[in-house]
């Protein structure tokens, strides 16, 4: 499970994005010690930090500064502060990305399992994931059912992966649509359902009959 360290000092949108991380299966932990940023960095060891700029005792370009010293660990700045001067500060300080307040959650969060593919799977986790007779090679993009490949659009093969990477749970349709939204293509309620059913069309020729189920009101599972 990845981690998020939330350094933000205002309650209400840290308890905000740390809820809607965690929904999303990421383990997240809060700033406690505003002096000591950087050695809590250090105990939590995260996957990714989330860094407001102003910050009680030392500001966030303080403290990027400081991480990027020991650590090439991926830093998304989230900042009310957001004119150009600052957003060009924050980047020749090592940030990765910069997303001004306010925000939307889903889109913060859709950024944040970006940048941490981009970061660590597609640099250190290629494998396969196989499941119930489907092998999903996450290296080159091809899905093998019964020895037979399945060709796959970029949308079919990001909501298989999402569905294999949650195997055995409930995805939800919204989950989905910020993942394919990651491919920075507009995707509606609509354009989901047409992917789906056109993927499911695809498994059923496979010989993969009812690989995805449909949980009514809640989304989908294999």
């Amino acid at each position: 499970m990845y981690k998020v360290f939330i350094v933000e000092d205002d309650d209400g949108i840290a308890n905000a994005v740390s809820k809607r991380l965690s929904e999303w299966e990421l383990s997240v932990f809060r700033a406690e010690n505003y002096r000591d940023i950087l050695g809590e960095f250090e105990e939590f060891a995260p996957h990714i930090v989330l860094l407001d700029i102003s910050l009680p005792f030392y500001n966030g370009y303080h403290w990027c500064a400081e991480i990027r010293k020991i650590s090439k660990c991926p830093v998304i700045f989230i900042s009310s502060a957001s004119d150009n001067m600052n957003i060009i500060t924050a980047m020749e300080l090592g940030a990765d990305d910069f997303v001004a307040k306010p925000f939307d959650l889903s889109v913060l969060a859709a950024k944040i399992r970006a940048l941490l593919r981009r970061s660590y799977d597609f640099a250190e986790n290629i494998g396969v994931i196989e499941h119930k007779g489907a092998v999903l090679n996450t290296a080159d993009a091809t899905l093998t059912a019964h020895g037979e490949r399945v060709e796959l659009t970029k949308n079919e093969y990001r909501i298989l992966e999402t569905l294999l990477e949650n195997r055995g749970k409930i995805v939800s349709r919204e989950l989905l649509m910020n993942r394919l939204w990651e491919t920075d293509s507009f995707i509606d309620e609509n354009t989901l359902s047409v992917n789906i059913a056109r993927l499911r069309k695809k498994l059923d020729g496979a010989g993969l009959p009812g690989f995805i189920e449909t949980k009514v009101g809640r989304g989908y599972i294999v």
